[in-house]
């Protein structure tokens, strides 16, 4: 035994002086240890793996894609719905797509672990987006919620898109081929995230306001808590003062605390809030001002209206409204023709009118003091509810409360069965520019439908709103050119009007002020209104027939007692009719808006600087 040994022992020991560096251990026991991570290599899993995986992944995608419309209702009431979209969707696409494109990139430069740190970082978004709101002025319109975004929710998608990737790289895809293995998930990655974005939008502009998890605050400590369930780890604890913040003192968050906070703020300069509440049309609140003693209701970065609450010394049976252009529509009571003055006159309280549009119920309000059956349509049951409890909306009247191109479809689907209407108020404006759908031919013929043929119909243009940085007494005794609303300038202007006057062939413009020449300008610089612009409030007055007509002289019955009536409700400053063409142009169509649309954007940014000097930016910033 002992040579055998001894062989085994001197056979052994050339092998080691030859192989120095031996390939030990052998190839045998080379699977025992783990092959080096590379995205070439995929360790095989089964079946039951495979589909946790998938749906990690899957879960990851969606609730990247949920923060979408997240992000921009958190944006709206600081820049508006339009400037916070301006950049959004084609920033979004473009960080899907570098985080499946430079997931190589990415993971040699950050840790193996930063996907943990996920939850944590969807849990600050909230502070930080408190901080970055102080600075919107500076920022601007243009530029701030894209800087608030790439700070924010971008990094929230590429992590999110990265650890899916990650994830998704641990299957097994080589049986399906090269294609689906390389390219596959990426493109179903695309398709997956765009159809969230569009279901979880619809879905929560459908709920948002129904509850304290249905706001704006509410649904990002959901998904940062789906985060938390999804990726479990000891960095959690690194979220409890993002956490704290959110609960204590961030004014964004609907608690009665946080309001008390919020208030204190707004006390320091001379505002107060009176109710606030999210909603399908944007973040609705009502603010007092205190020095000046006004109320408003706002909508996201724009407002809907407003009223003086001063002491007066003299008795009005309506409210005094902050903008004329609510006290112009009544003039609908005025309108008379040749024909008409032959027949006896129709008392009022044998007319109906129809209001579509509520905002603070100023000209429905004025037409039920006349005792004018009306019926008011309004898309947002908050608008109402606020505009009833806070301005007195009088209870008097039918309020419906729908989408107006559902309602008039209704209406014309009943015919003769559904009632007409003496006068038609068309005054829609929310979140900083109209719905396009209520501009459209087959909505204004809709509404002619509705019309009585020796009825009137009046509708508002308005695009940006008057600037209350005047007096109490001057804005209800004396005309004033310091009101700015739609840029007449602007195709979007002549597009509205030849769509109208495609269906009425009776037509009178006229402007809620006088015009501006540019020598004259108040605006404090060029960059905010070109001299080429011509910002104003404009109400198109038609009729269904061609026969002219004119208005009558205002009575002292008209103005209910009113100072503003007696100033602002007989129609004074017309756009004369060659103004936007003689012949007719081109008409908006439903379905078809995109020109009007791309001009909305245009303007919205000018209205957000004109509202900027409305109100102060601490109270836009601290919804």
């Amino acid at each position: 035994m002992a040579p055998k040994k001894s062989g085994r022992s001197s056979a052994s020991k050339p092998n080691k002086a030859a192989n120095p560096t031996p390939s030990t251990p052998s190839a045998s026991a080379a699977p025992k240890e783990p092959p080096p991570p590379s995205s070439a290599v995929v360790q095989p899993v089964d079946a039951q793996t495979t589909v946790q995986l998938l749906m990690k992944a899957l879960e990851l995608i969606v609730l990247g894609a949920a923060y979408s419309t997240i992000s921009q209702l958190c944006l709206s009431p600081v820049y508006g719905s339009i400037p916070s979209s301006l950049h959004h969707s084609r920033v979004t696409m473009a960080a899907v797509f570098a985080a499946w494109l430079g997931k190589s990139a990415i993971g040699a430069y950050v840790p193996n672990n930063v996907i943990n740190l996920l939850p944590v970082f969807a849990f600050i978004i909230p502070p930080l987006q408190s901080f970055l709101f102080q600075y919107s002025g500076e920022m601007g319109p243009v530029y701030g919620p894209l800087v608030t975004e790439l700070v924010t929710y971008f990094p929230l998608i590429v992590l999110s898109i990265y650890a899916a990737a990650v994830v998704i790289e641990r299957v097994d895809l080589s049986r399906f081929g090269d294609r689906v293995q390389n390219s596959g998930p990426a493109i179903a990655t695309y398709f997956l995230f765009t159809a969230t974005e569009k279901l979880t939008e619809g879905y929560i502009r459908q709920n948002i306001g129904s509850g304290l998890i249905f706001t704006r605050s509410g649904l990002q400590f959901v998904v940062a808590t789906f985060y938390a369930l999804l990726l479990p780890s000891r960095a959690i604890v690194f979220a409890v003062l993002p956490i704290l913040h959110s609960a204590s003192v961030n004014v964004h968050v609907p608690l009665d605390h946080t309001t008390s906070v919020l208030n204190n703020t707004l006390h320091m300069h001379n505002y107060s809030l009176v109710a606030r509440q999210e909603s399908l049309t944007g973040y609705i609140s009502v603010l007092d001002n205190l020095r000046d003693n006004f109320r408003v209701m706002r909508c996201d970065h724009s407002l809907l209206g407003g009223e003086w609450t001063f002491p007066t010394k003299y008795e009005s049976r309506v409210k005094e409204p902050i903008y004329s252009v609510f006290t112009l529509l009544e003039a609908v009571r005025l309108v008379e023709t040749d024909s008409g003055k032959q027949h006896p006159a129709v008392s009022d309280d044998q007319k109906n009118a129809l209001v579509i549009g509520l905002g603070i119920g100023t000209t429905p309000a004025a037409l039920i003091a006349h005792g004018i059956s009306t019926t008011t349509v309004e898309i947002d049951p908050v608008v109402h509810s606020f505009a009833t409890q806070y301005f007195a909306l009088p209870t008097n009247h039918t309020s419906i409360i729908e989408d107006a191109t559902k309602f008039v479809d209704r209406a014309r689907l009943a015919g003769l069965e559904h009632q007409s209407y003496n006068y038609i108020i068309h005054d829609v404006f929310t979140g900083g520019a109209e719905p396009a759908s209520l501009f459209t031919k087959e909505f204004i013929q809709g509404l002619s439908d509705l019309l009585n043929p020796d009825g009137v119909i009046a509708i508002v243009r308005h695009q940006q709103q008057i600037s209350i940085s005047f007096s109490k007494t001057n804005i209800i005794t004396n005309p004033t050119p310091q009101n700015y609303a739609g840029d007449l300038s602007l195709p979007s202007a002549r597009l509205v009007v030849h769509t109208i006057r495609s269906v009425f062939p009776s037509c009178r413009l006229f402007r809620e002020d006088k015009a501006i020449s540019t020598s004259t300008s108040t605006t404090p610089s060029s960059a905010e209104q070109p001299p080429d612009q011509d910002f104003t409030n404009m109400v198109l007055f038609c009729r269904k027939t061609a026969e002219p007509f004119s208005f009558r002289a205002v009575t002292e019955a008209d103005c209910l007692g009113s100072q503003a009536c007696r100033s602002h409700l007989q129609p004074r400053h017309e756009i004369e009719a060659g103004f936007f063409g003689d012949g007719m142009g081109r008409v908006l169509r439903r379905g078809k808006t995109e020109a009007l649309q791309r001009w909305q954007r245009e303007s919205a940014v000018v209205h957000w600087r004109i509202m900027r000097r409305v109100l102060p930016g601490v109270v836009w910033e601290n919804w």
